[in-house]
């Protein structure tokens, strides 16, 4: 269904109309005489239109998890874990003769042989998605076979880097951890940059996994990830390929806050900086986001408490979030993954979008979770004000 055929069922839902192409649809042939009025009224006030339409949660079809939104191009880009089969497979075509034995291991959970890719999601306006399959595949990635999860994507050098989990490793002994792989389109193919992985071992306790590219104002670029309760925060050198130590001489510097479980996850705004992450565990209806404030992206950091979790009225297990501000505004949103209310399975999550409100004195709102989701959000159109249209 296009977007203008979800405006018409918005408008006019007791009407029925055949179905026509997309190439019928731009030139309006074969339309019945309603239709074709829907149409000229529609595209006569289509902005107008787009403030009154509405998302809903999920955003997209499909058990996905761990997204991370970000703005490339003009276009909001969602970069999640693939979480479960639904409906027909989604599958790797093909493992090297490396990948193969490696496959062989006993994982936590069957799920994580099937975590293999990455899909994306692209939209103009935060309604209004189109999926881009298999962005990234192990079968660009030699040394990753399983367990691909959490990918982070940051433009840099004038291309675009993803860091990603690979193979839930459970001792230095093992192969795996946090990789990078780069493409010259934030829509992929990405393919490994390095040939082994960028973190490969264990480091004050942090599984290397949940990795999150953040980018300060004089352009140095953090990279914080971790699970098992430890949060690490790295430096990174100009081509992102390499971790550079601090002025104090470390290399992984630990800023794990009380609470802190997996999914790190860091803003700046009005000069203060935001480090979030998720709490529980990510199976169960106590998974949840909190934050701590800080004056720099290494800390000191202060715990403000939680901002997400579990509304048995809409979903359970909200967690493991990502931010996108709007350019050029102070609006901001959270994507999200939640579990539905009618299954207990712990891979069958779903992707959210919620408002996320910053009080006067910088604290962030309680987020209200929703089954409606957002208003149509397109990156440089001001919001309409009461005042809009009058003179100032």
């Amino acid at each position: 269904m296009t977007w203008f055929d979800r405006l018409v069922s918005r408008v006019a839902p007791s009407r029925r109309y055949p179905p026509f192409s997309r190439s019928v649809a731009l030139h309006g042939v074969g339309e019945t005489h309603g239709r074709r009025r829907v149409r000229i009224a529609l595209t006569a006030s289509a902005l107008m239109m787009c403030g009154l339409a509405s998302a809903s949660n999920p955003i997209v079809p499909g058990w996905y998890a761990d997204p991370e939104i970000r703005v490339f191009g003009g276009r909001y880009w969602i970069y999640p874990t693939y979480s479960d089969h639904y409906g027909k497979p989604d599958v790797t075509s093909r493992f090297s003769a490396a990948q193969k034995p490696a496959r062989q291991r006993k994982t936590v959970r069957p799920s994580y042989g099937m975590q293999t890719f990455f899909n994306a999601f692209s939209s103009p306006d935060l309604v209004h998605w189109t999926k881009h399959d298999h962005v990234f595949d192990v079968r660009n990635a030699g040394w990753a076979a399983y367990a691909i999860w959490a990918p982070s994507v940051i433009q840099a050098n004038g291309r675009y880097y993803m860091f990603f989990s690979a193979n839930d490793i459970q001792s230095d002994a093992e192969l795996g951890g946090i990789g990078l792989a780069v493409s010259d389109r934030p829509g992929g193919p990405f393919k490994d940059a390095i040939g082994k992985p960028l973190v490969g071992a264990f480091h004050n306790g942090a599984q290397p996994i949940d990795p999150f590219a953040f980018r300060d104002h004089d352009g140095q670029v953090y990279l914080f990830y971790g699970g098992w309760k430890h949060c690490n925060v790295v430096r990174l050198s100009p081509d992102l390929k390499r971790i550079l130590p601090f002025a104090d001489g470390s290399t992984y510097k630990e800023v794990t806050p009380p609470g802190y479980v997996e999914g790190s996850f860091m803003i700046e705004r009005k000069g203060v900086y935001y480090l979030m992450w998720s709490e529980g565990g990510w199976t169960g209806p106590d998974y949840s986001v909190a934050y701590a404030t800080g004056p720099g992206p290494t800390g000191p950091f202060t715990p403000r408490g939680k901002i997400l979790s579990q509304d048995l009225r809409i979903a359970r297990g909200a967690g493991h979030h990502s931010v996108v501000n709007v350019p050029g505004t102070d609006d901001w949103y959270i994507a999200y993954h939640r579990r539905p209310l009618d299954t207990d399975r712990g891979e069958h999550r779903q992707i959210a979008i919620d408002r996320m409100v910053f009080a006067a004195d910088g604290r962030i709102e309680p987020v209200v979770m929703t089954d409606a989701g957002v208003k149509p959000r397109p990156i440089g159109v001001q919001k309409p004000t009461r005042n809009s249209g009058r003179a100032m």
